[in-house]
């Protein structure tokens, strides 16, 4: 085997490797979509409203990059009272830096297209929130169920209703913006926006909580949103780690196995390429050593 066809092999284990990246997408659980809600009022195209939107949701990402929540008040020289606008994110309390980032640059992009010509408007993904309007609602307590929604009943199982409640029981307590809980694959999460008081997020989560008791009764899992916080739980449990990471480790691994395989096949191509060329002499040496011997 020459070297024409040693790099002809190791060209198609290469295909092989681009496959194997293509075939593992990089999509995020943590950009899966929950809820929206825009404003009816709308505002002009080309207004200092307009462009204040549009600096309010840059600061909002490039605050993410650094931050998993901030809130902003912005209004751009040349603008009067009625052209500010406020505006929020937050992220999951249990995601990094980095996916918050990701997170938030998606749902400003999404919330952009959902929402666009809305004085208002508001997109919850599984990993963050984003929400800007022309009035004020930072620092504001507001219970208003915005989203609910039960899985399907698994009948009375005292067991499960059990270690459901305490879990939800769990998170209650502690006075934190973000909590979660879980036993075995169960678990449970709850988060408020960082504008309230402790106080304040506390009301929000028993309010949040004793709504999903009630209305999700025997569901095997239950979300409630609203609007300044929300209080969630699975029997099948939650990820902070994204699909994209998933799909990283996969591919980290799948470049492992082929990187070995192409390393072998290499080896065996170069040692069955020395070995030929060994028999290749040996064969002449002996056609020579006969003709020698003949000629004698």
């Amino acid at each position: 085997m020459h070297a024409q066809q040693i790099s002809s092999v190791l060209s198609i284990w290469s295909h092989l490797l681009v496959f194997s990246f293509l075939a593992h997408p990089s999509a995020s659980s943590l950009q899966s979509f929950v809820y929206a809600g825009c404003s009816q009022l709308k505002y002009n195209p080309g207004t200092p409203y307009e462009s204040n939107v549009n600096s309010i949701l840059a600061s909002l990402v490039n605050s993410a990059a650094f931050s998993n929540y901030n809130n902003f008040k912005v209004s751009l020289p040349g603008s009067d009272q009625n052209d500010v606008v406020y505006a929020l994110f937050q992220c999951r309390g249990d995601i990094g830096n980095s996916d918050c980032h990701d997170c938030v640059t998606y749902a400003v992009s999404r919330i952009g297209t959902l929402c666009g010509g809305a004085s208002g408007g508001a997109l919850q993904l599984d990993g963050c929130f984003v929400k800007y309007d022309n009035i004020s609602f930072l620092g504001d307590e507001d219970k208003t169920v915005v989203f609910k929604r039960c899985g399907p009943s698994i009948g009375y199982d005292s067991e499960v209703l059990t270690q459901r409640d305490a879990l939800l029981a769990y998170l209650t307590g502690g006075g934190q913006y973000f909590r979660i809980g879980g036993s075995g694959k169960a678990q449970s999460i709850a988060q408020c926006v960082q504008d309230l008081s402790t106080s304040e997020c506390q009301d929000c989560l028993s309010e949040a909580i004793g709504r999903l008791k009630s209305e999700c009764q025997s569901s095997t899992w239950g979300d409630m949103f609203l609007a300044k916080c929300y209080a969630r739980f699975s029997e099948s449990g939650y990820s902070s780690k994204s699909d994209k990471e998933d799909d990283d480790d996969d591919m980290e691994r799948t470049l492992a196995v082929t990187i070995g395989l192409i390393a072998g096949v290499a080896v065996i191509i170069v040692f069955l390429s020395f070995f030929t060329k060994i028999c290749e002499g040996e064969g002449e040496l002996l056609f020579s050593s006969l003709s020698f011997n003949k000629r004698k």
